[in-house]
């Protein structure tokens, strides 16, 4: 484990914001998953309290900036 954090200190900074971007698109794939499975629930009136929609939208949009960020540096090798 410890091996892992040393590899994220020496990172550089496109990977650090690779790594970021990559956490919120998966943060939005669980929204976007948790939305659909609570519009199939089966009790009408068993809603939840979280703003799935939202969560995913702002997830979506703010790991793809950071994706469109980091991609050119990395492939330029930064």
């Amino acid at each position: 484990m410890l091996e892992f954090f040393h590899g994220l200190i020496f990172a550089s900074d496109a990977a650090l914001v690779a790594l970021a971007g990559g956490a919120f698109l998966v943060l939005a794939v669980v929204a976007l998953l948790a939305e659909r499975w609570r519009n199939a629930r089966v009790r009408i009136d068993r809603i939840g309290w979280v703003p799935w929609t939202g969560v995913f939208l702002f997830s979506a949009v703010i790991g793809a900036g950071l994706m469109a960020l980091a991609i050119p540096a990395l492939l330029k090798g930064g």
